[in-house]
């Protein structure tokens, strides 16, 4: 586990911009930008408020126990009362859920 997390916090502490640039161009972050920045915080960063005060920020999301790739993708094909009923296509799912869990923080 460690072996893994040190070449990561290098990376983080050498390369920022890169990792910043990679999130920025992401077609998951802009998917979230197009569709769901109105309600919640999607940058990286963004811990809070969301636009909607009752809409979790992304990054916050990512840091859940409870948040895996897999339950992302349940939540996004499930429709809420107190959220609009999106509907993204297969790639776009992939690329939201890739988006969203790589706000979480690394070890996670």
């Amino acid at each position: 586990m460690v072996r893994r997390i040190i070449p990561l916090l290098i990376a983080m502490v050498y390369a920022p911009g890169a990792w910043a640039q990679k999130l920025e161009s992401s077609p998951g972050r802009r998917i979230a930008e197009r569709d769901c920045v109105s309600c919640h915080a999607v940058k990286p960063g963004e811990v809070g408020p969301s636009p909607v005060q009752a809409a979790p920020p992304f990054q916050l999301v990512a840091r859940m126990p409870s948040t895996t790739e897999l339950a992302l993708r349940v939540f996004l094909r499930t429709s809420h009362a107190d959220m609009p009923n999106l509907q993204f296509t297969e790639q776009e799912t992939d690329d939201l859920v890739a988006y969203i869990v790589s706000l979480s923080p690394p070890g996670k």
